[in-house]
């Protein structure tokens, strides 16, 4: 079986999957994405928690703001807090001594900045004390069919990972069909990304619990899958976890785990 004909194959498989689990439940079940999980009534808030990397990434956001995220990350119990670079090491500081992880975006949210660029950001905000990047991939070169561009540019960031910081690779799942979403899964995988990762949270729509089963199909059990962007409620986000999920991310954490709905916001 060529390629081509593999991604067809486990695309098909999957959306046939998740149609016959929607005849029988709105949910996206634990059989959709084949990994193990407990019932959404059997979730804890403090569980949840852990899943979440509470986020601020807007362009306006303050020091204020970014010390208030870190607090609210201890206080909650996230396992997180997810900012732009330039936050990297009020960040670190804010979180030292604590469990909470420091994660940076890197090439965001377009993806469409030279490897070497975000190679050399991911590398700098190592230095500022962060724990896990999440870069943006190339994702014209993966449209436009250049599958080596986008593997080299995940394994350049890789590198400036070195051995003991995460990498996480957003796809952007809303502005790629199913096929494109198993290639890129395929890809980031081969090159040694810890987690593939649905959405930046400022294209045209985030993560879905299907595109979440899609992507947890292709990389199998022992690759992260992230998603982000679209979570709203408790059960949103336990469906995601459902689907496949290892990891949230989330503006509204702490309205999550209470039980409320985020109106707006990542």
């Amino acid at each position: 079986m060529d390629e081509k004909e593999l991604i067809e194959s486990i695309t098909k498989e999957v959306v046939n999957k998740l149609k016959s689990e929607n005849t029988a439940d709105s949910s996206c079940s634990a059989a959709c994405s084949g990994q193990p999980s407990g019932s959404r009534s059997s979730m804890l808030p403090g569980e949840l928690a852990k899943y979440i990397d509470h986020t601020l990434l807007k362009p306006d956001a303050t020091a204020s703001e970014i010390d208030k995220l870190c607090a609210e990350a201890k206080e909650y119990g996230f396992c997180s807090v997810c900012v732009n670079t330039t936050w990297a090491e009020r960040c670190s500081k804010n979180l030292s001594g604590t469990d909470v992880k420091t994660c940076v975006v890197v090439g965001f949210p377009l993806g469409a900045m030279s490897s070497r660029s975000k190679s050399f950001e991911a590398r700098h905000a190592i230095e500022d004390g962060a724990n896990e990047i999440d870069m943006v991939m190339n994702i014209g070169a993966l449209k436009s069919g250049d599958t080596k561009a986008v593997e080299e540019d995940v394994k350049s960031v890789l590198r400036a990972c070195g051995q003991r910081t995460i990498l996480k690779v957003i796809i952007e799942t809303a502005l790629l069909t199913n096929e494109e979403i198993v290639l890129a899964c395929q890809i980031c995988k081969k090159a040694g990304a810890h987690f593939v990762k649905t959405s930046t949270g400022f294209s045209t729509a985030g993560a879905t619990p299907e595109h979440v089963a899609l992507m947890r199909k292709t990389v199998g059990a022992d690759t992260g899958v992230k998603a982000a962007g679209g979570v709203r409620t408790f059960e949103d986000a336990v469906r995601m976890i459902e689907a496949g999920a290892t990891r949230l991310g989330t503006s509204g954490g702490i309205k999550i785990i209470s039980g409320q709905t985020i109106e707006s916001g990542y």
